[in-house]
């Protein structure tokens, strides 16, 4: 519909590529994926091989070294396809960012070339208190003769339950604050490291998440880079991950609105085809405008993600506004897509009321609406 610009001749064709690969072997799976809520394996084994793992790391360390302006548009183009595959991608690549961003050099080393081979990744920062907040997160680390001991619980962590490794945040100094916060690097299989049972999630069903429960003891190096820097590790992290919401928000509510176009097209009552009639082509107009609105907005958030390769600057306000926008106007599209066709996108015979229920966590992960908001006025205000 709209030019995604500003990418390399290579960048490009590494979109075409992918766009035909998601198309072939990843579509024809969500619709199953969400009948059966199977964890999406098979998918992210596809990716492995397109090179999308690591799509968000530098060639240095085994990744794709696109721009973040690439990567925005490959997340896209995956959620299209499938919003559980994304999401279970996503994830991953907050565990590798909080690598790349927070890590040592023998870290980076050591786990972002087999991440970017097929590792999978999870990141563990919410609690069941500590959700918008990660400043009251209860799990303790506390120092051992050899190494870290390890209490609490985490919820809600996307591939918690089938990640070969997870980046674990916990506090190890409560007397500093969100400074006494810390990363840890948590292999798989690590004895004491108990996953529950997926959630039943209304949506993104075969990107499963879960309770962990946690009584483990780590060797000194599972430290993320400097003790109490995990918290100002995890906020750049998610600046990233916000930006990724956008595109999974931007891929989704695309696809929605493809179907919803076709349909009008398609469909015929009283002898004109919904297309025809003016009232479903404001429809159409609107949620055309909608997603052009987010897609500049999570565009500059990238750029800026890109510059900030260079400077070193933080791009928070830009980062919130592109998942705000993007998640609440995908919102719309959706239930616009599904209002189009009718009683038939009520069904699970079209795809829409699948994307309406694999978008509705979009306004509430990685940061709700309403944080964002608090983020937004809190930048302006300064």
């Amino acid at each position: 519909m709209t030019p995604w610009h500003m990418l390399s001749e290579e960048e490009a064709l590494f979109c075409e590529v992918l766009e035909r690969i998601a198309a072939e072997k990843i579509a024809p799976e969500a619709a199953r994926t969400d009948e059966t809520a199977a964890f999406v394996h098979s998918q992210l084994g596809v990716l492995t091989e397109a090179g999308m793992l690591g799509a968000n790391l530098p060639e240095s360390y085994g990744g794709s070294g696109i721009s973040a302006q690439a990567l925005l548009r490959a997340v896209a183009i995956v959620a299209g396809a499938c919003g559980s595959t994304a999401s279970a991608l996503t994830a991953h690549y907050l565990a590798t960012d909080s690598i790349l961003l927070g890590g040592t050099e023998a870290q980076k080393a050591e786990w972002l070339p087999k991440a970017a081979e097929g590792l999978l990744g999870a990141f563990a920062l919410t609690e069941p208190t500590a959700g918008s907040d990660p400043a009251d997160m209860k799990t303790r680390a506390r120092r051992t003769e050899t190494g870290w001991h390890i209490r609490g619980t985490k919820c809600f962590i996307s591939n918690g339950g089938v990640a070969d490794f997870i980046v674990l945040y916990a506090v190890t100094d409560p007397d500093k604050g969100h400074r006494g916060i810390s990363a840890f690097i948590v292999p798989k299989g690590t004895p004491g490291l108990e996953p529950g049972q997926p959630e039943r999630t209304m949506g993104l069903k075969g990107g499963h998440v879960f309770t962990l429960n946690i009584d483990i003891t780590l060797p000194e190096g599972a430290l993320l880079g400097a003790e109490g820097t995990g918290f100002r590790t995890a906020m750049k992290v998610l600046d990233n991950g916000r930006i990724e919401v956008a595109a999974q928000c931007l891929g989704l509510a695309e696809a929605a609105m493809k179907a919803a176009i076709n349909y009008a097209k398609e469909r015929v009552i009283g002898g004109a085809a919904l297309a025809d009639r003016q009232g479903i082509r404001w429809m159409i107009a609107d949620m055309g405008l909608a997603w052009q609105q987010a897609l500049l907005l999570a565009q500059d958030a990238a750029r800026q993600r890109d510059l900030a390769h260079h400077t070193g600057a933080r791009f928070s306000l830009a980062s919130a506004m592109a998942k705000l926008a993007a998640s609440e106007a995908a919102g719309k599209i959706a239930d616009t897509a599904l209002q189009i066709h009718g009683g038939y996108g009520y069904t699970r015979d079209f795809p829409v009321e699948r994307i309406v229920r694999d978008l509705r966590i979009m306004r509430i992960y990685e940061g709700s609406s309403e944080i964002q908001r608090i983020i937004i006025s809190g930048q302006m205000l300064a």
